[in-house]
């Protein structure tokens, strides 16, 4: 028998290791399955692994990871959403040569949430040359991710661009939630890292943060108490998103706990084997980019991705209702498999890594802030 933690940091260790590829260099690229399905370095995937499980990770092999990633930047800065061993790199999602929609929005900032996560664990005069060496690089990423007058990020209705890369089908246009949150959060880190690595914070990474915490209410809807993905189209309550704006520390005044409230009320309309639909049950998205059969994927699937996300919110409202969310995730791993998402007679892509890693960053938050929360596990046969 193992307690849901030592299961978790088991199985997102063995996934983390068995789930890499080498450059013909010698770089240790992650991938983002064991099956090669994914068989290239992601940089949102690879970011929630340094996040969730970054010792199962070693600092130099990160390094190589992050020079392999800058060095596949596009001409105007755009960091890749993926690079393969041989060095090609891929703006947007889809195949090369058929991209879904324009460059994914969350490129650069989950480099900047690799570096920012990779750092601490070097020598200061290391990490501090190698943030000299990288910040260039990371702020002409941030600078060229469109944004509104408002200072939102902002998807062409008429030219969309693929969003964060777990709605990656999905044609969310004008101002954009998740995308902006996303945002907010790397000019956050690039400002404690220059304070920490350069002498002094860049002021155009405060005013940045501070104009999306300023007007990320436009994208609030009252009568639901949630965030909505975007304006234009797919203007639905995003799941995900919300309780990511929490989990992250955004200042969301009030609609901290109307989104709490919302979170625990509805849970049974997003939530199947411990995982998490993007949508309320029964909603698909608007607009896609591709199709996407409803039920599956991106659309009306349910992933374990966010599942440590809703469970760190629940444990704040309902202790309970968090246990029971991981417990049947975990049964779910245990039982099935960590799959990239599941539904009802559907289940796609084995071994998927932050399916693993993201749930266990979740319950590890939540055991260091309620340590008797352990008591509301199930052990692991």
């Amino acid at each position: 028998m193992q307690t849901p933690l030592t299961y978790l940091e088991t199985l997102a260790h063995s996934l983390v290791r068995g789930c890499t590829a080498r450059t013909p260099g010698g770089v240790t690229l992650f991938t983002p399955d064991g099956v090669a399905s994914y068989n290239a370095l992601w940089l949102r995937d690879f970011s929630y692994m340094m996040e969730y499980a970054g010792e199962s990770v070693q600092p130099d092999e990160a390094v190589g990871c992050v020079r392999f990633a800058i060095g596949g930047r596009r001409e105007d800065g755009w960091m890749p959403d993926r690079i393969y061993a041989d060095g090609r790199a891929i703006y947007a999602a889809g195949e090369a040569g058929k991209p879904v929609g324009r460059a994914n929005l969350d490129n650069t900032p989950f480099l900047v949430f690799i570096v920012y996560d990779l750092l601490p664990r070097l020598p200061e005069p290391e990490a501090r040359a190698l943030f000299a060496e990288w910040a260039p690089a990371l702020a002409q990423g941030l600078a060229v991710i469109p944004l509104s007058p408002a200072g939102l990020v902002y998807s062409d209705p008429t030219d969309p661009h693929s969003p964060y890369g777990f709605t990656d089908t999905v044609a969310k246009t004008g101002e954009l939630m998740m995308e902006s949150l996303l945002l907010w959060r790397a000019c956050r880190k690039m400002e404690a890292m220059g304070e920490r690595y350069a002498g002094g914070a860049d002021p155009r990474w405060t005013r940045m943060a501070e104009t999306i915490e300023r007007n990320l209410n436009r994208l609030y809807d009252a009568q639901s108490g949630m965030y909505l993905a975007a304006t234009q189209d797919c203007a639905q309550i995003d799941i995900w998103g919300n309780a990511y704006l929490l989990y992250i520390g955004f200042p969301a005044g009030v609609a901290e706990k109307t989104i709490l409230q919302y979170l625990l009320a509805h849970v049974m309309d997003y939530t199947y084997l411990g995982q998490i639909r993007h949508l309320p049950r029964g909603e698909y998205w608007q607009r896609l980019l591709i199709d996407v059969p409803r039920e599956t994927y991106q659309n009306g699937a349910y992933w374990a991705t966010a599942t440590g996300w809703v469970a760190w919110c629940l444990n704040r409202v309902e202790p309970d209702a968090a246990a029971r969310l991981l417990n049947d995730a975990v049964a779910c791993f245990n039982t099935d498999g960590s799959y990239e998402c599941v539904n009802e007679s559907y289940r796609k892509l084995p071994r998927f890594v932050v399916s693993a890693t993201n749930t266990l960053g979740g319950l590890r938050r939540i055991l260091a802030e309620s340590p008797t929360f352990s008591n509301r596990l199930e052990a692991v046969k």
